[in-house]
This record gives C-alpha cells, structure tokens and sequence, in this order.
C-alpha cells in the first residue's frame, strides 16, 4: 500500500453555505470515485478557498458526507491577480495501491483550465 497525493478542484457559482457544501461534496465523492477510494483510505486533506470564499469551511463538506475521523483543513488561496474567483481546491492524501501515473486528479467545469496537465 502506498501514500498518495490527489488534486482537485471546483468553481463555485456564488458565495453561499449551502453551494459550497455541494459543489465541494460532489468534488470529492468524484475524488473517491474515480480513484476507487473509500473513506478509510483517506489520510488527511487539505482544502484552499479563494479570498472571496467566505460563507463556510470547505471541510464542512466532507463532514457532511461522513468523513468524521480524517484530519481536514482548510486556508485560502493566495491573492493572485487575474486567478480563477470562487474556486476550492483540495489536497487528499490516500493509501491506495495505484500507482502514481493511475492517480485520477478531479478537475470539475471550468477548473480544468488550472491544471491542464493531469486534469481528467
């Protein structure tokens, strides 16, 4: 079993609670699901907001789906001119046995265009 790292992304349409909880939910349900992860195989994650993302914690999300006993946390993305606005990223690390080329990273809608490199 080894530990990985995967990326993802989201593009919020608007500032509010609820939004945030589902937008961020369905980014890391499609974490999980595309790379064959259960919650268990979670070891911690790291969420970023951009600055205008105010209205709730990222990780609220994953509480909310269940995930209770993984150490979550979340900053905010640093202040770049001309960044993507109402965006959450996530940083997951998992046990898993892919390899590290297999690692699905989650880039949904518009995001996609932040890492065109390993964007599935």
């Amino acid at each position: 079993m080894a530990v990985r790292a995967v990326r993802g992304a989201v593009q919020l349409d608007r500032d509010e609670a609820g939004h945030m909880d589902e937008r961020v939910g369905e980014l890391l349900t499609a974490v999980l699901e595309r790379n064959s992860l259960a919650a268990d195989d979670l070891i911690s994650i790291w969420f970023t907001a951009t600055p205008d993302l105010h209205s709730d914690f990222p990780a609220a999300a994953a509480r909310s789906l269940g995930i209770v006993d993984v150490p979550l946390i979340c900053a905010q993305e640093l202040d770049v001119a001309g960044a993507m606005p109402g965006a959450v990223r996530l940083l997951a690390h998992v046990e898993t046995r892919l390899p590290r080329a297999e690692i699905q990273h989650v880039y949904l809608g518009a995001t996609a265009a932040l890492r065109k490199d390993i964007a599935q």
